[in-house]
């Protein structure tokens, strides 16, 4: 074991300075193992998925704004926050997919779950991949929440080194990454 680090701690509490419609942020109070305490800055965060959705050779990916880091047309995975009480990540992952790109899948799988942040913020994100593509409905028409600008793009799976280097998204980054790898090795998705 490194130096300085320890076998366990547990929270004493927390204090919420500021809660918004999603997140809420503060500070939490540890205790280690060897009986030292930490005060951290933190982040809460309900939990979001991202979905890879198949479809034959290409990935379906999304363009939107994302006004708070400046971004006009962010390439990104279809993905949400698990913001219904009660819905697990796989069913907010089908009605995410549904809502951004107006598509339903065949057979999902969970391919892994990672934190976005885990110095300052607890947002688990999981990770599905979604093949067996179809319309969610009888137009195929999306079905975005009121104030979303979301375009739906089929890339080409042949193409994806070029929208690995055009997102500046994480949990994008991440899945295509993962998607690039399992393409060049030939591995089974």
């Amino acid at each position: 074991m490194a130096s300085g680090v320890s076998d366990g701690f547990q929270s004493l509490g927390r204090e919420i300075g500021w809660e918004g419609r999603i997140i809420q942020a503060g500070v939490e109070r540890f205790r280690h193992a060897d009986g030292s305490e930490s005060v951290r800055d933190k982040v809460w965060h309900p939990g979001a998925v991202g979905i890879i959705p198949l479809d034959g050779d290409t990935v379906w990916l999304t363009r939107q704004p994302r006004e708070v880091v400046g971004a006009r047309a962010s390439l990104e995975i279809p993905a949400g926050k698990l913001d219904v009480a009660g819905e697990g990540p796989l069913a907010t992952a089908q009605r995410e997919l549904a809502e951004e790109i107006g598509k339903r899948a065949q057979s999902w799988r969970e391919v892994f779950d990672f934190y976005a942040s885990g110095g300052f913020c607890d947002e688990r994100i999981w990770l599905f991949l979604a093949i067996g593509l179809s319309d969610a409905d009888e137009t195929g028409t999306p079905a975005h929440e009121e104030d979303e600008r979301i375009t739906a793009i089929r890339w080409p799976l042949s193409e994806l080194d070029a929208a690995i280097a055009e997102t500046h998204d994480a949990k994008t980054l991440i899945a295509l990454l993962w998607l690039a790898r399992h393409v060049d090795q030939g591995l089974s998705l």
